[in-house]
C-alpha cells in the first residue's frame, strides 16, 4: 500500500505531513512516560519523512539501462 502512495506524490507529501507532524510534536512535547509511544512516533515519524521526501522529490526508477559505447 505505501509503494502505491508514493507514486501519487500529492497524497504522499499529504499522508507524510500528517505522520511526521505529529510525531515530531510527541518527540518534542515528550513527557508521555509510554515507551511504546515514544517507538510509535519515531517509526511514524521516519516514516512521514520519507514519504515527504519522495513526494518533493519523486521517486527513483527501479533500474537505468545503460548502452555499450562499443
Amino acid at each position: 500500500m505505501i509503494l502505491r502512495v508514493v507514486r501519487r506524490r500529492p497524497v504522499a507529501v499529504a499522508i507524510g505531513a500528517a505522520l511526521a507532524g505529529p510525531a515530531a510534536w510527541l518527540e518534542v512535547r515528550g513527557g508521555s512516560g509510554v515507551w511504546w509511544l515514544d517507538g510509535l512516533a519515531l517509526v511514524a515519524g521516519a516514516t512521514g519523512i520519507a514519504l515527504l521526501w519522495t513526494g518533493l522529490t519523486g521517486a527513483r526508477p527501479d533500474w537505468v539501462e545503460t548502452r555499450d559505447r562499443d
